[in-house]
């Protein structure tokens, strides 16, 4: 039997239950582990660590855990210089593409209006999933904390709330995004990106532009993905202040 002391810190409390957050906790097990696989025997899913100390030394997630090992588990870093110690990736956690499962289609919407890449469709199974977090390096969103296990996922985030307006925030302010924030830049439908139309442009587009909204808009966007043409009409305000209540005080740094 091995018997090891393993403490959570910050917001890895969240995934344990109240009577073992913010304490030591004494773990028995039979036979060899992984740390890897003893972290998340507690249900915290890998890619929500950043930083594993055993004995005072950085770790890992392959690490061998030896009997009377003490093993301190932090998430992502703000602040804290950890140059010198062992990144439990080899590029940084954070980035700003995304895949999100099938749950969060309303998020998914907020980020690409917020200006962020992110790659959504309904009905994607977990392996599916997964493999397009590891294969194109993207943080994988999503509530499922069996999905977030996934060996193959090297980034990732479990959101915590589940009303659309609060997950948005919650992306933004845990994965330190507020000042990449560039709203009406890319396509919320395609999350392709989207660039002004000259007058020769706007000209050839025919009736995709109403008769109507051609006798007073003189300026136009259109997707560079699926084609769709934007102008600062009726649902650009509606959209515009859902913006200013997402980014509140920030939104003029945001679109600077």
């Amino acid at each position: 039997m091995y018997r090891v002391t393993i403490r959570f810190y910050e917001e890895l409390n969240d995934f344990l239950p109240p009577q073992r957050r913010k304490r030591d906790i004494e773990v028995t097990f039979p036979g060899r582990r992984s740390v890897k696989d003893l972290i998340e025997s507690f249900c915290v899913p890998h890619v929500e660590v950043d930083l594993v100390l055993v004995n005072g030394a950085s770790v890992d997630f392959s690490y061998i855990v030896a009997d009377g090992d003490r093993i301190s588990v932090y998430p992502v870093f703000e602040s804290f210089d950890i140059a010198g110690l062992t990144r439990l990736r080899p590029r940084p956690l954070r980035e700003t593409r995304f895949v999100l499962d099938v749950h969060l289609a309303k998020l998914a919407r907020r980020l690409r209006l917020l200006g962020f890449d992110v790659d959504y469709a309904p009905g994607r199974h977990d392996a599916e999933l997964a493999a397009i977090a590891a294969s194109e390096g993207r943080v994988l969103l999503s509530r499922d904390r069996q999905l977030m296990m996934r060996r193959i996922v090297a980034r990732g985030l479990y959101v915590r709330s589940t009303d659309p307006e609060q997950q948005v925030r919650e992306v933004l302010d845990r994965l330190d995004l507020w000042g990449s924030c560039r709203p009406f830049t890319r396509c919320i439908e395609c999350n392709g990106g989207i660039a002004a139309m000259d007058e020769n442009e706007a000209e050839a587009a025919g009736d995709d532009i109403p008769r109507g909204v051609r006798e007073w808009c003189r300026e136009y966007y259109r997707c560079l993905g699926c084609g769709r043409i934007y102008w600062k009409g009726s649902h650009y305000e509606k959209l515009t202040r859902r913006v200013e209540g997402i980014l509140g005080p920030r939104w003029m740094t945001a679109i600077s």
